[in-house]
């Protein structure tokens, strides 16, 4: 890798406060990572609607493309779009957290396409890629720091590129989950309320070069957003 690579996503001097504050139970504890990182739990957790997000996001990438995804995720994904790419492309998963970014690297052994770095996507991104990918990482930030994250992952597409955001979206009224989902995000996402009924594409100015589209799932629940840059 070369050293101007490297220095295109720069390592955090400390994870920021809401990550350590908030998800510490979640993304830093390395007893109870492993649990979370299986399966079951992850399509638990999206109320089994997780392989079919992983497979709509990673659809929307083609073989050879350089990708840049937006923090480590549990589960598959990232070995689903190391495979998309596949050996004629590259796939680059930043994440703040390096636990997070060591239990990824021990996934995608035997991926040479793959890369890992630690950085902190609030801060400038001095490369630019065919495409990035942002899959459920908006809901679990505070809305200063989504507003950063969207601009810098949109600034790093290149004109005729693309951006994928997969995440939470205000149910529709009639959604028997709705008022689960709302006592989940009272304790466990207390960021996510926030992104709810905003649309990405308001989050930044740079959304202006681009085109967007926008689907729902689940009733409303999730919302499935692609970007393309004009060139």
């Amino acid at each position: 890798m070369s050293e101007s690579s490297e220095r295109a996503l720069q390592g955090p001097a400390r994870l920021p406060d809401y990550l350590s504050s908030t998800y510490t139970w979640a993304y830093l504890n390395p007893r109870t990572m492993p649990w979370l990182d299986r399966a079951p739990v992850v399509s638990a957790i999206l109320w089994g609607n997780a392989g079919r997000l992983m497979r709509w996001a990673v659809s929307r990438f083609e073989p050879g493309q350089n990708v840049l995804q937006a923090a480590c995720v549990y589960g598959d994904f990232s070995n689903m779009l190391a495979r998309r790419v596949g050996g004629e492309g590259r796939l680059v998963v930043a994440d703040v957290a390096p636990i997070q970014i060591a239990n990824a690297r021990r996934k995608l052994a035997g991926l040479p396409q793959a890369e890992l770095r630690v950085a902190d996507l609030v801060e400038p991104i001095r490369e630019q890629f065919d495409a990035v990918c942002c899959f459920f990482l908006l809901h679990e930030v505070p809305e200063n720091a989504r507003r950063r994250i969207v601009a810098n992952l949109l600034s790093a597409v290149k004109p005729g590129g693309r951006a994928v955001f997969v995440d939470y979206h205000r149910p529709r009224r009639w959604h028997p989950l709705a008022p689960v989902m709302a006592q989940v995000f009272r304790w466990l996402e207390p960021y996510a309320p926030s992104l709810l009924d905003v649309p990405i594409e308001s989050l930044a100015d740079e959304a202006s070069h681009f085109d967007w589209r926008k689907e729902t799932r689940f009733g409303g629940l999730y919302q499935l957003v692609e970007a393309n840059r004009r060139n």
